[in-house]
């Protein structure tokens, strides 16, 4: 999906050698569909030539503020950008702006940008010894409190190092797209369970997790705050690894009891049955009678638990009376789709409700989008 559609981005770089990386980014942010107008201060033009932003954009590339006031044509009142994106940015332009100082092009966009109140979003990159310096600590601080929207480096190898482009992007589309579930504490279990038959075997299922990563970053793009329950990790949610079905329902009645929970999305396959483990590894060679004991529904206990508003997911056109039996017992929304979705990509999905079904067919992420559009 193209979620920055219609929108321009500026995208201001400064002197770091992560400037190495915006060729990338500029292109991620055009293929979400952005329009990409390229800013560099005179130190960022050391490191990388702006004729190498000009040809991942298609526009020039501003290295000076001319005549033409770019800074106001983009930033100014009515201006054409609809983001700052500063990516990535030094401790000296963060003490700048900070300042209110503009002597580079890039700070005088800053400035330019938080005049008129539109969004702005920083990705720090330096030295870890820098990134701790207090006086940076303060000075991202009052960026914060400017309401500037600041993505955290990785801290590797003594350094901290600018965001991926992956995660950048994703602050990009949070910062434009409104934020509509701003302040919402959304809770997503997502992919297979694994329940162990021995030490070296498990009984699992065939789901990714595809369906679940699209949800929460939906939900981060429109705001929220959101925790996943699985075992893998998404970027810019909080991940809690949980592998079996009764590691995922302690962590998610921990958050229900201890946090609260606004919307809860139950997308994953949890186990409806464990198997009598045995100790060590089971022999093979011999027929082998495996005893299954069914485990309890997680959903039923959020619901009880903490009522948010709930998505939940069945799998089979068959489970329609099902599905209009949760919905009748409190369930926002039910997601029915066929099992030769399970790891796909595309799919089709009926999602019901209340007032009838609606009918989707599309990539995860567009289907994730018409969950939420209908929620909202």
């Amino acid at each position: 999906m193209k979620r920055l559609s219609g929108k321009t981005v500026v995208l201001a770089v400064t002197g770091s050698i992560a400037a190495v990386e915006t060729v990338k980014l500029a292109h991620a942010l055009r293929r979400r569909g952005a329009e990409v107008q390229a800013v560099m201060t005179e130190a960022a033009a050391g490191i990388i030539h702006p004729d190498a932003l000009t040809y991942a954009t298609g526009r020039p590339t501003i290295t000076r503020i001319t005549g033409l006031v770019e800074h106001v044509l983009y930033c100014g009142e009515g201006g054409a950008a609809d983001l700052l994106l500063i990516a990535p940015c030094t401790a000296n332009t963060i003490g700048k702006i900070a300042c209110g100082i503009d002597d580079t092009p890039v700070t005088t966009f800053a400035t330019t940008a938080l005049g008129r109140g539109m969004p702005v979003v920083v990705a720090p990159a330096m030295h870890e010894s820098m990134y701790r310096h207090p006086g940076i600590a303060e000075n991202l601080e009052r960026l914060r409190s400017w309401g500037i929207d600041l993505i955290a480096p990785r801290i590797e190898e003594g350094k901290a190092k600018v965001a991926d482009n992956e995660t950048i992007v994703l602050h990009a589309e949070r910062a434009i797209l409104g934020r509509p579930l701003s302040g919402k504490r959304v809770l997503i279990t997502s992919g297979a369970c694994a329940e162990p038959l021995d030490d070296v075997r498990v009984l699992t299922t065939r789901s990714t997790g595809q369906m679940g990563r699209a949800l929460a970053l939906e939900a981060f793009r429109l705001g929220a705050d959101v925790t996943v329950v699985h075992s893998g990790s998404f970027p810019c949610v909080r991940n809690i690894h949980a592998t079996s079905a009764a590691e995922m329902r302690s962590a998610v009645l921990r958050v229900c009891r201890d946090e609260g929970v606004d919307i809860y999305a139950s997308a994953a396959a949890i186990s409806d049955f464990a198997p009598e483990r045995r100790e060590g590894k089971i022999p093979s060679g011999s027929p082998l009678t495996v005893r299954l004991d069914p485990l309890p529904k997680v959903i039923d206990e959020v619901m009880a638990a903490c009522r948010p508003v709930t998505v939940a997911f069945k799998l089979g056109w068959h489970e329609e009376e099902r599905a209009r039996a949760m919905l009748n017992a409190g369930v926002r929304m039910v997601v029915v789709n066929a099992p030769v979705v399970m790891g796909a990509a595309e799919g089709s999905f009926s999602l019901m409700t209340a007032d009838g079904v609606t009918e989707v067919s599309g990539s995860k992420e567009e289907v994730a989008a018409a969950v939420w559009s209908e929620l909202l």
